[in-house]
């Protein structure tokens, strides 16, 4: 009987820690607020501060990654705006294969574009820097999407790539 009563108890004060811990972590909405709260000058100043401390860019680079990051950080405010605005009027769809095909093919256009443009304002050293980090931000978003169970339950969430 002890077992057992001592058993409850800890089945109990298990899933009590587990619960607190449920609260701790912040809704899905407060962190899209969040990221939605900044403007796409205040995100291209941020993204554009990382870059200098990460890879020791001069002026120029500064202002002319800055003006990259800049039109980056509109494209992708208007796309979020776009879909929120469909999200809330109701006419938000599951795309179809050719939505998504053209919407992946002008995602990968603007990175091949970025990408271009980087490489004439970097030098060697800078862009295999570059390279590293980015290499490495994969693995963790790989290892993260792994981890999470939304997407662990669709296991050829990287397994598309060609």
């Amino acid at each position: 009987m002890k077992k057992l009563l001592l058993i409850a108890l800890a089945l109990i004060s298990i899933e009590g820690i587990a619960q607190q811990r449920m609260q701790q972590r912040p809704e899905r909405k407060e962190m899209a607020d969040k990221m939605f709260a900044l403007t796409p000058e205040e995100s291209a100043t941020l993204q554009t501060k990382r870059m200098t401390l990460q890879l020791d860019l001069n002026e120029f680079q500064q202002k002319e990654i800055y003006k990259l990051n800049l039109e980056n950080a509109t494209k992708r405010q208007l796309t979020m705006e776009a879909n929120k605005a469909k999200r809330e009027s109701g006419t938000f769809e599951k795309p179809t294969k050719q939505d998504y095909l053209s919407s992946m093919n002008d995602r990968l256009d603007n990175q091949i574009a970025t990408k271009i443009k980087m490489n004439y304002i970097l030098n060697a050293e800078q862009r295999t820097k570059l390279e590293k980090i980015q290499a490495h931000m994969e693995n963790r978003l790989d290892k993260v999407m792994r981890n999470n169970k939304r997407f662990a339950q669709n296991n050829n969430f990287r397994n598309r790539r060609f």
